[in-house]
């Protein structure tokens, strides 16, 4: 495998995760428990791990919302549903989206080497990543595929956040750099993170005082930079996990799992310009 194998491997695995939050099952699986909109579905399913924590918490693991998002929907959503019936839910949604989208898959050893390299994740000072290992696994292949990667990608999230954070890039921050440097715009933060104009003005002021934006809110050689070494040490942190697993056996599940995601992000299915600021080459 060439290039960045860290990277190369979340933008492979990363859409099979993010049928949870783009398929409609889920939303109707979370409507039947009386949970009221698409993000208190997101947040209790996304939250459900770490158990019925607050919105304080959930802000500061999930990193780039704006805290008072997140209070509209928790603790409301516990109110509604506990975390063990979203859960549940969530796995429900999966089930019945990925059997209408890959009725014939054969995915036992896709599961398989996913499973180990879930396994192989580092969880350590990863809180998100940690409470979705210490599930149990599912039984069917293309649940454990999911759980799985769900593992790897919130053990690179929670890495991500840790490298914003040494970077001394706020929440609000974190999308007013990546934004600049040619991720989703503005409006699509705003709406999905719900910063405010004045919020993104303050962060934005911020960062030119510290030389890393110039007059119009483009990142300068040291704003780049900084950018640049975020994505450096979240690679590097991810990585830990792949070398633990192998080039054969990261090769393979690589190979195993680009064409489901290729036929997921041709669908339509999610979004190209997505706050997750996933792309697909």
């Amino acid at each position: 495998m060439t290039g960045n194998r860290a990277r190369r491997m979340w933008k492979t695995l990363e859409p099979n995760h993010a049928i949870t939050y783009f398929a409609p099952d889920t939303k109707r699986e979370t409507d039947a428990l009386g949970l009221r909109g698409g993000w208190m579905s997101y947040f209790g399913c996304r939250a459900a791990p770490l158990g019925p924590v607050g919105p304080s918490v959930v802000a500061a693991v999930f990193y780039n919302f704006h805290p008072a998002m997140v209070a509209r929907s928790l603790p409301d959503a516990w109110g509604y549903a506990s975390p063990a019936q979203l859960l549940d839910a969530r796995l429900r949604a999966v089930d019945s989206a990925v059997r209408r989208l890959f009725p014939d898959a054969s995915l036992r050893r896709t599961a398989e080497v996913a499973r180990r390299a879930a396994e192989l994740a580092p969880v350590a000072g990863r809180p998100i990543a940690a409470a979705n290992a210490a599930l149990e696994w599912p039984d069917e292949p293309h649940l454990v595929l999911w759980q799985a990667t769900t593992i790897l990608r919130e053990s690179r999230g929670d890495g991500h956040v840790a490298a914003l954070v040494g970077a001394g890039l706020s929440p609000c921050q974190a999308c007013v750099t990546i934004s600049a440097a040619g991720g989703p715009s503005k409006k699509v933060f705003q709406v999905n993170r719900r910063w405010s104009d004045d919020d993104w003005a303050a962060a934005s002021d911020d960062l030119r005082s510290r030389g890393l934006l110039d007059s119009a809110g483009a990142l300068t050689v040291a704003g780049r930079e900084l950018r640049q070494q975020v994505e450096d040490t979240t690679d590097a942190l991810a990585d830990q996990g792949w070398r633990a697993l192998g080039e054969e056996l990261t090769t393979e599940l690589h190979d195993l799992v680009h064409p489901l995601s290729a036929s997921l992000m041709s669908s339509g299915l999610i979004p190209p310009d997505n706050p997750m600021a996933m792309r697909w080459d």
